[in-house]
Order: structure tokens, then sequence, then C-alpha cells
């Protein structure tokens, strides 16, 4: 975790948007150093910026918060990525997961609780809302194309970090811990995603540990 983290909040709400900058100015070891109200001028100040950490709300008007993510993605936009919004709808959940989130926070949590979220996903953990991460698992367990999944077909160090995956550790600590290169662990998640079919490492994590497989 960078000693601090910078932080871009895309909200078309001003009053929210606000507020989240204020929480996260009164922290310590974050700053905030953009804001954009929709979600084509926060590509833009995400390009500008190259922030470590973007807080995205997925309701917007225009370009919603799935096109901005899955924009932001497709341009190899490297920061963490987490989803601000009021719906827990499973659906919403997996498709963010799926355009490639790095966590799903409900804008009614309490404001410490959404610190220490935040605060896991730059750890290298997942950050979704409690009360949503059974609904996900379920969401999962009850789609054909799940069944289908076999981590089988993974190699030994595949499956060695997909482990790692589902307990939350970051592309660093798997490389210590299995005494290869950051890049190397980069090359592996992106071939098990691809083996697995899964469009993000938190959608394979929750899958993982849906399955036993930690």
């Amino acid at each position: 975790m960078p000693d601090i983290t910078r932080v871009l909040v895309i909200d078309d709400h001003p009053l929210f948007r606000r507020g989240v900058c204020q929480l996260l100015e009164l922290e310590s070891g974050y700053a905030v150093v953009g804001e954009a109200a929709s979600g084509q001028e926060g590509i833009a100040r995400a390009r500008e910026l190259d922030p470590d950490l973007i807080l995205l709300d997925l309701n917007m008007k225009g370009m919603n918060g799935l096109e901005t993510l899955r924009t932001m993605r497709d341009h190899e936009i490297d920061a963490r990525i987490i989803i601000l919004t009021v719906s827990n709808a499973p659906e919403d959940l997996i498709a963010a997961i799926r355009a490639g989130s790095d966590g799903y926070i409900l804008k009614d949590n309490d404001p410490a609780d959404m610190l220490s979220l935040i605060g896991n996903v730059m750890k290298g953990q997942n950050a979704i809302s409690p009360e949503l991460t059974s609904l996900l698992a379920t969401a999962l367990r009850q789609e054909s194309v799940v069944d289908s999944r076999n981590a089988a077909n993974l190699t030994e160090r595949e499956t060695a970090i997909l482990k790692c995956l589902a307990v939350g550790k970051s592309n660093k600590l798997i490389a210590r811990e299995l005494d290869i290169m950051e890049s190397t662990v980069k090359v592996h998640i992106r071939n098990l995603l691809k083996k697995l079919k899964f469009r993000s490492r938190v959608e394979a994590a929750v899958w993982a540990v849906a399955n036993q497989i930690h």
C-alpha cells in the first residue's frame, strides 16, 4: 500500500461526491487528486492523473458506471477501481466484478466501514459489502457456466495462485510467498482467468471460495 493513496472520485451527485472527498481528506494516507461528474470526464481525468484508486458511481446519467469501468480497463487504466452504489442487486454486483472492479461498496454503509473496505482493496484484498458476499456466491453457483468450470485444468502454479487470490492476497504478496517475480504472477493470473473464463480476479476469488478452493 503506497504511503499516500491518490484518489479520483467519479459521481454525478455533487453532494455525495463532496462528502466522499471530505471523508477521505480527513483520513491520513489518502489524497483526493481529482473529481469528475460523468463517465467521460472520469476517463479523461483517470488518464491524466494516473490515480492509485478510483471510486466510481454505478448509476450515472449518460455513460454509466459499468460502461465507464469497461472503457477504463480497455484503456489499461490499472488503478484499483471500487464501485460505490445504492444497488444491492446481485446482477449489478456480478456485472461490476466481471467488468473488472476491485470492490463493490454500498453507499449506505457506515463511513468507518466504507473506509475499512477501501483500505482492504489497497492492501490487495477483496472489498465487497459483507451483506452482498453471500448473494454473489449464490448467484455464481446458480449459473450453469460456473458448473462447467474445472480447476483441474489449471497448472500446479496457477492453482496455488488461485488459492492466494481466494484469501485476498495482492500480486506482491503472492510473488513473495511463491518466490517468483511479480510480473510472472500477472502472467499466471491472466492465464488462469482465461482458462476459467473469468474477467476479473475478484470474480475468480469468489468462485474459488464458493467451490472451497482455498
